[in-house]
């Protein structure tokens, strides 16, 4: 096969989708920080997933619409660092491709080499020992190989050849990896879209699984269930984490019939079950959400819960299309959190708009020109909140560059403490290049502090961590672990209190109670009484506690 044209490359792109779908827990499983997260796996999941839906229905032969058709889908659905990387892989293959309605050898080496430049260039900082490394490492090997008489399908197999030795390589680039024994995550992400495409274009199109492949170190499964949505029915998103109790205790459970009972009671399922950890986790956009908790509830405790009104949400969209749109804004922020207690906070310190997302839901590209073109504003200021949301935050801005009188901009915050203090010190009266440089300053000079627990056993720098146990984070450096959330807590306040210390923020959890909460904040008032302390309910998923020492 000397060329292919866009049929072959679709069946390609729909191989890998399906591919990266059934492998993307054991990609998970590979990352090394043992805080709950937005995984690499489920984030080039997503990402892909969008693009495909892009081309499902169409049947071009012309290669290079496809790749564009597709490259627009990843753009718009790129969630987390892994997925806008993979996106900007993608982008710069269909650029080299344009004009192009068939590709041949030496034009599908340039499409990667392009691939591997666009992505370099959309990070700032690029570490090597990643996936950027795996896919600059086989798409140079493919380029300086390369010839005129070879096929396409040696040229895959050639690609993914280096790809595969590349990403075996990257424990020798992060001693992070090293120490823990394991690949990179986002590398082996690269590697199972590429064998997923070697697969298509051999004709052999892989099939999405009812159930995962298990991993012996994750030992994950997951099921994903694509049903369309019914009429103009639109319902509650409904997304929950349920552990399993003790099987004297709970109704034993059988993910098979937990799945047909999701089935039967809405659409856009995911179920990830997670037998190491005893974990259920679920997404489903479901008419009656009760009936669904009711009934998981058989089967353990809730871990955390999230319900959002679609209906609602749609209705209120369709009266703002319907309203004569009104003067712009000089000025709007936006800022991404999880918890009722967190958005609401944002709100009283000048945010207009919060997209609901953060370390265990990151939101996408689209998530975000959504929220700029409901603020309605001239000057747009972006809080991210999270390192692994900064990018698609980013991409969002360059998409809507070209929109009249809109300037959107990206304070890179990359905790709740730094977006709620830049946040702050907003200021409508001045010009927004002075409002830009005096958010991002003031968001340096607080320190973060979080409590959460690990999900699995692990080794960080040389400090030995247990699965549950909770760990404090200085930062992003692992200070202390404890099996006691509150001692963990005053441990991480005591070494983040310096002499220059005039106020600190703690921001409560959804598992901490009233009780506990009130407790805590009694220790550390009697014990430094010169300091402002400000206690408040964030609600928020995934960490017992937020902290910001000013």
């Amino acid at each position: 096969m000397k060329e292919i044209n866009g049929v072959v490359l679709k069946q390609m792109i729909i191989s890998a989708t399906n591919h990266l779908y059934n492998n993307y827990p054991e990609i998970d499983a590979l990352n090394v920080f043992p805080v709950p997260d937005g995984d690499t796996g489920m984030n080039m999941n997503l990402t892909l997933s969008s693009g495909a839906k892009e081309i499902a229905n169409r049947n071009d032969t012309d290669a290079y619409e496809i790749a564009k058709a597709f490259s627009k889908g990843l753009l718009m659905g790129a969630r987390g660092n892994s997925g806008v990387i993979t996106s900007q892989i993608f982008r710069g293959f269909s650029q080299a491709l344009e004009g192009k309605k068939v590709i041949k050898p030496r034009d599908f080496a340039d499409a990667w080499a392009n691939g591997k430049e666009v992505a370099y260039k959309a990070v700032m900082r690029p570490v090597e020992g990643t996936m950027l490394t795996v896919i600059r490492e086989s798409s140079q090997a493919l380029s300086d190989k390369v010839r005129n008489d070879w096929t396409i399908k040696k040229c895959m197999s050639f690609l993914l050849k280096e790809a595969r030795a590349s990403l075996e390589r990257t424990p020798d680039l992060l001693p992070v990896l090293k120490e823990s024994g394991v690949v990179d995550s986002g590398g082996a992400g690269i590697v199972v879209i590429l064998e997923g495409m070697e697969s298509g274009l051999k004709g052999d199109v892989i099939q999405k699984s009812q159930a995962t492949a298990t991993d012996k170190t994750a030992d994950k499964s997951a099921l994903l269930t694509d049903v369309v949505a019914t009429g103009e029915e639109f319902g509650y998103c409904t997304e929950f984490v349920l552990g399993l109790g003790p099987a004297d205790q709970k109704r034993k459970f059988n993910e098979e019939r937990f799945g047909n009972v999701l089935n039967a009671h809405g659409d856009s399922i995911v179920l990830v079950v997670d037998e190491e950890d005893q974990l259920v986790k679920v997404h489903i956009h479901t008419l009656n959400p009760g009936n669904i908790l009711n009934y998981a509830q058989q089967f353990g405790e809730f871990k955390t819960i999230k319900i959002d009104n679609m209906t609602e949400q749609h209705h209120h969209l369709e009266e703002e299309k319907q309203l004569e749109k009104q003067e712009l804004k000089d000025y709007a922020i936006i800022s991404v959190a999880s918890g009722a207690g967190v958005s609401e906070l944002f709100k009283t310190y000048n945010v207009d708009y919060v997209v609901q997302g953060g370390q265990t839901m990151n939101p996408s590209t689209e998530d975000f020109i959504a929220a700029i073109e409901a603020v309605n504003a001239k000057h747009i200021f972006i809080l991210p909140n999270n390192s692994n949301i900064v990018m698609s935050a980013k991409q969002a801005c360059e998409v809507v560059e070209d929109i009249e009188e809109v300037n959107a901009q990206v304070i890179e915050s990359k905790t709740i403490p730094q977006g709620l203090m830049a946040a702050m010190h907003f200021n409508p009266e001045v010009d927004p290049e002075t409002n830009f440089e005096e958010m991002s300053e003031a968001m340096t000079t607080i320190k973060t502090g979080q409590v959460t627990y690990a999900i699995k056993d692990t080794t960080v720098e040389g400090i030995e961590v247990k699965k549950d146990q909770f760990m404090a984070l200085n930062g992003k450096k692992i200070e202390y672990v404890s099996d006691d959330k509150f001692d963990t807590a005053i441990k991480l306040i005591e070494m983040m209190i310096d002499d220059l210390t005039s106020i600190v923020t703690v921001l409560i959890g959804e598992d901490v109670s009233k009780e506990d909460a009130e407790e805590i904040e009694e220790v550390l008032t009697e014990k430094y009484d010169e300091i402002e302390f400000d206690f408040f309910e964030g609600n928020q998923p995934v960490y017992s506690f937020i902290i910001g020492v000013e």
